[in-house]
């Protein structure tokens, strides 16, 4: 006898799917990442990045305001300074161009939610995200330099800071310093689970921070290790890590999940360069249908358990949602 069950009964048309779907996809989810760097009236697309741009103040303006006015909440941003050096003091210049941006953002968008990242390797000029010590990054020596960074960020009106650099107790340092300078209340995205992934190619472009030897395994997690990522988590967590975050995404959709099913914290998921780039190099050949894969990437990621999304898909994907 044929099972009383048929699957098909529940699928049968739009509105009965839409009733039953079980993750649901919102422009609410989306951080939208922007690049800015110095100059007026820039606006040079990332060759290796279709559709994403190296910006001038005024034009992330344009971009930040475009964002919202998709209903995406909130921007990450990540700075190109015209001057680099060994200790990336551009990186932590009341005048520098992530602090200015924070400014001009915040002054024509209000209600948007500003995000900085807060590394190194925009700012140094051997590219790594730390203080360089005997042909290493020095741990120790670069959470001092971190710290700068996150409350220069503040000072400049940032809603949040996400220290990206994946040094041990960079978060405590932070808080630290945050709640001593008078920030007790500016929150810690975290990237608590960042691997040494191949698929950062094209954000290296884009923020122009290839390292100049070397690589960053010694500090960015091993793609092999899953358990390792809920220790890193729950450490980040202790030091006071407000939301935590695992990057890359697609490749690590099993460190999501067990992430959100251990910890009672928001988790954010970072859909970095090379997803987008693959997606964007089909599309252009005939080979995929860019926007069904798309959606179709992002939910798998808030399916996985992310309640963020850091994505260059956001504007494109919140225009479909809004139709």
């Amino acid at each position: 006898m044929f099972p009383q069950h048929r699957g098909r009964r529940l699928r049968k048309n739009e509105t009965v799917r839409r009733m039953v779907r079980q993750t649901a996809l919102l422009p609410d989810d989306f951080i939208y990442p922007l690049f800015v760097t110095t100059g007026k009236g820039v606006k040079k697309e990332i060759s290796s990045m279709p559709g994403c741009y190296q910006e001038s103040v005024d034009q992330a303006v344009l971009n930040a305001k475009e964002a919202y006015s998709l209903g995406i909440p909130s921007i990450i941003l990540f700075g190109i300074p015209d001057k680099k050096d060994d200790l990336g003091t551009s990186g932590y210049d009341d005048n520098g161009v992530v602090q200015t941006a924070i400014k001009a953002i915040k002054d024509a968008v209000p209600e948007l939610y500003v995000i900085t990242d807060v590394c190194m390797c925009e700012y140094t000029s051997h590219g790594h995200c730390g203080f360089i010590e005997k042909g290493d990054v020095s741990n120790d020596k670069t959470l001092p330099l971190l710290s700068l960074e996150a409350l220069s960020h503040a000072r400049a009106g940032a809603d949040m800071v996400a220290p990206s650099d994946m040094m041990d107790g960079r978060v405590a340092a932070i808080r630290a310093t945050l709640d001593r300078e008078g920030f007790g209340e500016l929150p810690i995205m975290a990237y608590s689970a960042k691997y040494a992934s191949a698929f950062y190619g094209p954000f290296r472009d884009a923020a122009e921070s290839t390292p100049q030897f070397g690589d960053r395994r010694s500090y960015q997690m091993d793609p092999a290790n899953r358990r390792e990522a809920l220790r890193e988590t729950a450490l980040d967590i202790e030091e006071g890590a407000d939301i935590v975050m695992v990057k890359p995404a697609l490749s690590y959709l099993d460190i999501i999940s067990d992430i959100k099913s251990s910890f009672a914290i928001p988790v954010a998921a970072y859909n970095v360069s090379g997803e987008y780039s693959l997606v964007k190099a089909g599309e252009k050949l005939g080979w995929v249908d860019g926007e069904r894969v798309m959606m179709e990437m992002l939910l798998s990621i808030k399916r996985a358990g992310a309640d963020l999304i850091l994505t260059y898909f956001a504007k494109d994907a919140a225009k479909v949602l809004n139709r």
